[in-house]
This record gives C-alpha cells, structure tokens and sequence, in this order.
C-alpha cells in the first residue's frame, strides 16, 4: 500500500518590514497545523535563515542591502527561486498574514499571485478593512478570516474532513 505524503501548507506574510521579520505567528501556526492536521510547512522565516547562515554566515542580511547591493540582490534573488518553487510545486495552500508590514512589502503580493497562477488555495487572514487591502491582494484570496483563530476552524473543517474520506 502507498503511503499519501501529506499535504503542505506555505506561511506567506510581511517580513522585510514586520517585526522579528514575521516570525512569531509563523512559528506558532506552523507549530498548530503539524500537531492538528499533520501537514508539513513551508516557513519561510526557517528556510531564509538555513539560506543566510550559508550564504553569509555571521552578517547582517539587511545590513548587507546597505553595504553590497549587488551581492544582496543576488542572495534575494535565491530566496525568490526557492519560494516561487516551494508555493508552484510542492505546496498545497497558502496562508497568508496580511497586515502593515505586508502592505509595504512586495513578497507577500508575488506569493499570492504565484499561487492563484498556479490554482493553489490562498487563505487571506487580516483585521484590516478590505478597502484597505490592494485590490490585486483580494483578487488572488480564495477565503479571508479575521482572525487566526477562525481560520483554525475552517482547516480543521477542510482537512481534516478530506482526511477522514480519505482524500
């Protein structure tokens, strides 16, 4: 019997202009769906740090934006790669934090549009008003959520379900 490799979920949000660089939410999410649907993550906050402690062990990566353009825009570039990768062939769903820090960036907006090209689901969680939200952002979100919490319940809903089918 063939074992199913589960299902992958990507933490897409703000983190050039967030504080601590996005982590904390990913980390405790990417905690909360390993333990309640069984779902592999794509954190990119773990994955930049695996790239940067190669790439430029004990450096400042935004400090190099200031000192070496040029070999900062090539190690973004990598990151670029490996995301576009990860959310076209080996996810399976988008979770997406939008806030300010997201709404300054632009890597947040590259995500979502990479996955609705590719049909992957993008689940859009915000306390932020839609006319606040781009319009572009809205157009690539398949559900939204106003809390972490709430979009809890429709994976728990939507997976675990799908489990149970077997799908």
């Amino acid at each position: 019997m063939r074992t199913r490799k589960p299902l992958k979920a990507y933490l897409s949000g703000g983190m050039e202009f967030a504080k601590g660089e996005g982590a904390d939410w990913r980390y405790v999410l990417e905690d909360w769906i390993h333990r309640n649907l069984k779902h592999t993550v794509f954190n990119p906050n773990r994955e930049s740090e695996k790239v940067l402690s190669k790439k430029i062990p004990g450096r400042s990566f935004r400090e190099l934006k200031q000192e070496d353009l040029e070999r900062f825009t090539q190690i973004v570039r990598s990151l670029v790669d490996l995301d576009c990768r990860e959310i076209a062939h080996r996810s399976n769903y988008i979770v997406c934090y939008w806030d300010e820090s997201a709404q300054k960036g632009a890597g947040t907006k590259g995500e979502v549009t990479i996955a609705r090209f590719v049909e992957k689901p993008v689940y859009l969680v915000t306390e932020m008003k839609p006319a606040d939200i781009p319009g572009w952002v809205l157009g690539c979100t398949t559900k939204t959520f106003g809390s972490f919490d709430a979009l809890k319940i429709f994976l728990l809903e939507t997976y675990a379900t799908k489990k149970r089918m077997g799908v």
